[in-house]
């Protein structure tokens, strides 16, 4: 286990990230204990000094300092305390604040939404990226007069242009989702143009010599080779997409989304809720990621498996009509009967993809 890149059986893997869960939970538990304090049990005593005063209580700021002396008076003269977690709540707290959000504050709507706008996102940023991506990579003419504005953005302070969306989209989601996409296409359009550059001169040089056209050397070479490894790209950038989404929906709060209930929370400092929608935004992110290494897997499986494998034709069908379906609710998304038909179509997807995946788990176990 201590070898320079060595390898852990599964029992090893599943045991050690057990043992990796358990660390964290008990260094986030003492860290909460840490910075935990005790306030007094009186009447009119809230948790967050001054008691009558918060962010939003304008109206009592004059008074600040006869508020703060009667805090502690009523400190002093306490005889009953009870400890409270103001910058770092219990796991505890925070795994009971889910019953509160799925009741009260709509988690699960909250949660779709906002997924909703970051796969609208990804899918704007690839739809321009990629053939922008492929002219610019491929082409001297376009290469010279573009290459250098394209590395560029990458220096864009985005965070500070979202008040230029706002002029351009307004505040609900087409400015939402305008933003993310332009943040994801400052990084994935020059990693387009570096995956093209990266094609390897043998694949090009047998094309060549089988007569192949430029055309032909784009379909069957250069686009099979850089979307393969893009999806490995567009997994980094999930983190970014999931930044950029929630400073965004910070704009518009009654639009709704997690990083508007976040930013609800946060003005009611309820620290434990706050926690709690983190850790949902970390488990989305990491489905997605999971998402995009299944794709890769299956669209691209010459990168992974050294035969055909029997099953996965229908896979690639099912994933296919699932981003037809995608990409139609995404366009006609104010049509009536959008929604029905999206999903009759995606059923249809998941059953091609399941029945694919059962032939391919077999052709999986005849290979073992």
């Amino acid at each position: 286990m201590f070898e320079l890149r060595g390898k852990l059986t599964r029992s090893q893997s599943i045991v050690l990230g057990i043992v990796g869960i358990a660390i964290i939970l008990a260094v986030w538990w003492l860290l909460a204990e840490a910075l935990s304090r005790k306030i007094p049990v009186v009447e009119g005593f809230n948790e967050e000094l001054p008691s009558t005063l918060t962010a939003d209580s304008l109206q009592n700021s004059a008074l600040r300092d006869s508020i703060l002396r009667a805090d502690s008076i009523k400190f002093a003269n306490a005889t009953e305390f009870k400890k409270v977690y103001p910058v770092v709540p219990l796991p505890t707290e925070v795994a009971a604040s889910y019953r509160r959000l799925l009741k009260n504050d709509n988690l699960l709507g909250n949660a779709l939404r906002s997924t909703w706008l970051n796969f609208q996102g990804y899918f704007w940023a690839v739809l321009l990226c990629i053939p922008i991506g492929f002219v610019v990579g491929l082409f001297p003419l376009f290469r010279g007069m573009f290459s250098k504005p394209v590395d560029a953005l990458r220096y864009l302070p985005l965070t500070a242009l979202i008040g230029v969306f706002i002029i351009w989209f307004g505040i609900y989601d087409e400015m939402k989702v305008a933003f993310l996409a332009f943040g994801i296409i400052v990084f994935l359009l020059p990693i387009v143009i570096s995956r093209i550059d990266d094609v390897e001169d043998v694949y090009l040089s047998t094309v060549f010599t089988l007569g192949a056209s430029k055309w032909q050397t784009i379909k069957t070479v250069y686009f099979p080779a850089v979307m393969s490894r893009l999806l490995d790209d567009i997994r980094v950038l999930t983190a970014v997409s999931w930044t950029y989404i929630i400073v965004a929906e910070y704009i518009n709060k009654d639009g709704g989304g997690l990083g508007a209930l976040i930013y609800i929370k946060r003005r009611l400092q309820q620290v434990p809720d706050m926690f709690a929608l983190i850790l949902v935004i970390i488990l989305i992110g990491f489905l997605q990621d999971r998402i995009f290494v299944y794709l890769s897997k299956r669209l691209y499986p010459h990168r992974f498996y050294k035969t055909t494998l029997e099953g996965n034709r229908e896979v690639r069908l099912g994933i296919y009509l699932l981003l037809a379906i995608f990409a139609f609710a995404v366009f006609f998304a104010k049509l009536p009967m959008v929604g029905t038909i999206a999903l009759i179509g995606a059923l249809a997807g998941l059953v091609f993809i399941l029945f694919g995946e059962i032939k391919v788990q077999a052709a999986l176990q005849k290979q073992k």
